[in-house]
C-alpha cells in the first residue's frame, strides 16, 4: 500500500506544524493515513516516522494501543457489536450471531466483497440504549435483528449516507489560521507562562 498522497503529506505537514514537537502528531497522521487507505500501512508507518522524526516502531507503537487504528485490511464498514453487561443483559449475543448469518462471517472476519467487518467489542458507553452497535464509529442504539438487516440493505444500497467509509474520522477537516496559533514551541524553549494560565492567574487576582 501507499506512502501519503502528496495532497496528504501536505496536510500532514500542516499538523505537525501545530505542535511543539513533531511526534506529537504521531495520532492525527495516523488517522489521516487509515482515511486514505482505510488502515494504517506499512508504508504509511514508515512516511510518518520521516515525517516525524521518529522510527516505524514508535508509530506503531503509538497506534496499537488504541482500538481505532487498523493495521490489517479491514472492510468499508466496520461493524462493532457491544457484548458488555448491559447490551447483553438486552440480547447482544442473539443480534451478534444473527449478524454472522447476515453477513455470512464470523466475528473479526470481513465479508468477500470487502464490504463488511464484524467484531465483538467491549463497553461503546451506550449502555441506556442497548443493545448498541457501532459503524464505522457511528452509534445505532437498541438494535433488533430487523433494524440490523435494514441497517445492512440500507449500506448496500447507498441509502446510509451519515456513515462514511472505515477511517474518516471528521467530514470536516480542521484547520487554524497562522493568527490563532498557540505559541507553539518545544517545551525547553518556553520562556512566558501560557496565556491561558495567565488568564486565570488575573482572573484569581480579580
Amino acid at each position: 500500500m501507499s506512502r501519503f498522497t502528496p495532497d496528504n503529506e501536505a496536510i500532514a505537514r500542516e499538523i505537525i506544524s501545530r505542535y511543539p514537537l513533531p511526534k506529537s502528531a504521531l495520532i492525527p497522521l495516523m488517522h489521516l493515513a487509515q482515511e486514505q487507505d482505510g488502515w494504517v500501512t506499512e508504508d504509511a508507518m514508515r512516511h510518518i516516522a520521516e515525517l516525524t522524526g521518529t522510527t516505524p516502531a514508535e508509530v506503531r507503537g503509538t497506534g496499537t494501543f488504541y482500538e481505532m487504528f487498523k493495521f490489517h485490511p479491514v472492510g468499508k464498514y466496520v461493524i462493532n457489536i457491544c457484548s458488555n453487561i448491559a447490551c447483553q443483559l438486552l440480547g447482544a449475543e442473539n443480534l451478534l450471531e444473527h449478524a454472522e448469518k447476515k453477513l455470512g462471517v464470523k466475528v473479526g472476519g470481513t465479508t468477500a466483497d470487502g464490504l463488511f467487518t464484524l467484531e465483538d467489542v467491549e463497553c461503546i458507553a451506550a449502555c441506556t440504549e442497548a443493545p448498541a452497535l457501532q459503524v464505522n464509529y457511528r452509534y445505532r442504539l437498541r438494535v433488533t435483528v430487523e433494524d440490523f438487516d435494514q441497517l445492512i440493505d440500507d449500506i448496500r444500497n447507498g441509502n446510509a449516507r451519515d456513515i462514511p467509509e472505515h477511517g474518516t474520522l471528521s467530514l470536516v477537516r480542521q484547520s487554524i489560521p497562522a493568527d490563532r496559533m498557540a505559541g507553539i514551541v518545544p517545551p525547553e524553549q518556553a520562556g512566558e507562562v501560557p496565556v491561558w494560565m495567565s488568564r486565570n492567574d488575573a482572573g484569581e487576582q480579580n
